[in-house]
């Protein structure tokens, strides 16, 4: 890491601007699969490797499949097994079963997906390794997949009227429900399942799953159709190819509608990406400030499931965005690379990115921009920073989150969020090994950059645990600018990160890049370590 500090200023936020969050308004790398078994007589099974290359699949001539490899189990990125060349002979006489391949992500660019016929793998970034067996070189399909952890069973997560112990500094990531300690690569895939259950307990209401999800594509628009509860809803975004490179596009998804895009649009179709316009007020729509808590919601997420529904607005705008993707996926790769989709937003359209970020895992690249409370800045910390946007400000200024954060909001002069067991550096851990960009700027006080700066680099722990350290990025040495405008000194970082992981090519920054007075002592808030994950 790198730690870079400048001169910083101080200004106020520019309140009532477009997705400003105020008082007033309140990757690249396949699996770590192992080497796939030779087809020919009996394949070998796979072993896990450790983000080390996937084993070339190969026929021998004239040779009987071999019985597909399993797929190495841990979740760093590695390169990708190349395809199996075609052997020179005889045809198979029955094809193997190609071992499954565990989801992949972060890690250099893998090798094109590989496995034996009828063999499957999960999603990973371009490449994921999968068994041997069946005609050499047939690859198996691509899932995309919302929660790679789904296969986890998640213990009881206590009720909020438990939660009596108060701990100030950031809660160890590592700590799982049953109070032991995370150890393997296998036991962090399902503690992010928990993690994922706490937040939606605690903080952002539940995520439900549809009855039913179609749509159609096209290059100026997405039509999307849920069904859900005996209810049917539609919305549509509008989309804008970029006039370089070539089909099928690696795309950003702007929470917010045309003309919203803080990064802009230009900078990022001139690098060959696609962007789609998500208003997320389709699905939830904000009431009146510091005049919602307690009343229903509005918004197409909440005509299916209530205007009283647990979840706040930022989770509903998170369902939004993963039935958006159920389209894409369901259209298939012609038009846009499912393996490089990003999301970004800024202020409260930041908030509603991160969230789609952590709860979405087809998601590769996440770039909160100036998000304050409810977005990555660490909870804990937003309470204590003078002139930050406390989480009673946030909380009750509009219905981004949800009624459940109740009991950890603000109050009477004591922070109550010391009793939540988790906080957002466990979120961006979630997000692990998946590429995260965030964008910060520490002249506007309120929106609470260093609180950003300790949940990123406490958040890094996870990233490094799982060998991944490159794949997260913080930066909030920029000029005093105004909120959500875009600042010059962002423009390496994000290319490089458009770059690694929604086109596949180079390395990511894997930088911390802060401003005088915009970072915290990392000792104060944190009293972990990170526990080395085989």
């Amino acid at each position: 890491m790198h730690h870079v500090r400048s001169a910083l200023v101080v200004a106020a936020c520019l309140g009532m601007a477009a997705g400003c969050s105020t008082k007033n308004d309140l990757p690249g790398g396949g699996t770590e699969a192992g080497t796939g078994g030779t087809s020919g007589s009996g394949g070998g099974t796979a072993s896990a490797g450790n983000g080390a290359t996937g084993g070339t699949q190969t026929n021998t001539t004239g040779g009987t499949s071999g019985t597909g490899g399993s797929a190495g189990a841990a979740i760093r990125g590695g390169a990708g097994g190349a395809p199996g060349a075609s052997g020179s002979g005889g045809v198979p006489a029955a094809s193997g079963a190609g071992g499954a391949g565990a989801r992949g992500g972060g890690g250099a660019v893998g090798g094109a997906p590989a496995a034996g016929a009828g063999g499957s793998t999960l999603m990973g970034g371009a490449g994921a390794g999968a068994g041997a067996g069946g005609a050499a070189g047939v690859g198996g399909t691509t899932t995309l997949v919302e929660d790679q952890s789904a296969d986890c069973v998640v213990g009881e997560v206590p009720d909020s009227s438990t939660l009596t112990k108060q701990i100030t500094k950031l809660p160890d990531p590592f700590t799982k429900l049953d109070g032991t300690r995370v150890a393997s690569t296998a036991d962090w895939h399902c503690r992010r399942a928990e993690i994922r259950a706490q937040a939606e307990k605690y903080v952002f209401g539940a995520k439900p799953k549809p009855d039913l999800v179609s749509g159609t594509v096209s290059d100026k628009s997405v039509s999307v159709h849920v069904e859900a509860k005996g209810k049917a809803i539609d919305f549509s975004v509008s989309v804008v190819l970029p006039s370089t490179g070539h089909a099928p596009y690696p795309v950003l998804i702007n929470v917010g509608t045309s003309g919203s895009l803080t990064l802009g649009e230009s900078r990022i179709t001139d690098q060959g990406v696609a962007v789609i316009y998500y208003n997320n007020y389709d699905l939830g729509k904000e009431g009146t400030a510091m005049a919602s808590r307690g009343k229903p919601n509005a918004g197409k997420y909440y005509d299916i499931y209530g205007g009283t529904d647990q979840a706040g607005l930022l989770m509903a705008w998170a369902w939004g965005a993963s039935r958006l993707l159920d389209v894409l996926q369901q259209s298939g790769t012609s038009l846009f690379d499912l393996t490089g989709v990003g999301v970004t937003g800024c202020s409260r359209f930041g908030k509603g990115a991160f969230v789609i970020g952590v709860f979405d895992d087809r998601i590769a690249l996440t770039i909160p921009q100036e998000p304050s409370t409810g977005g990555d800045p660490a909870l804990r910390i937003m309470d204590k920073l003078s002139g930050a946007e406390r989480t009673d400000y946030n909380y009750n200024g509009l219905n981004w989150l949800s009624d459940n954060f109740a009991p950890f909001v603000y109050a009477n002069d004591t922070s109550n969020v010391v009793k939540l067991p988790i906080d957002t550096h466990a979120l961006i851990g979630v997000i692990a090994p998946r590429g995260l960009l965030v964008l910060e700027n520490p002249h506007q006080t309120q929106m609470g950059a260093p609180a950003g700066y300790m949940a990123t680099v406490a958040g890094s722990e996870i990233y490094k645990a799982l060998g991944v350290e490159q794949n997260v990025s913080y930066h909030s040495d920029v000029a005093d600018t105004a909120h959500c405008s875009y600042k010059t000194e962002y423009t390496d970082m994000l290319v490089q990160s458009l770059s690694a992981f929604l086109k596949h090519s180079g390395a990511p920054p894997g930088k911390i890049v802060v401003g005088a007075d915009g970072s915290l002592d990392e000792s104060d808030w944190v009293d972990w370590d990170a526990p080395t994950l085989n």
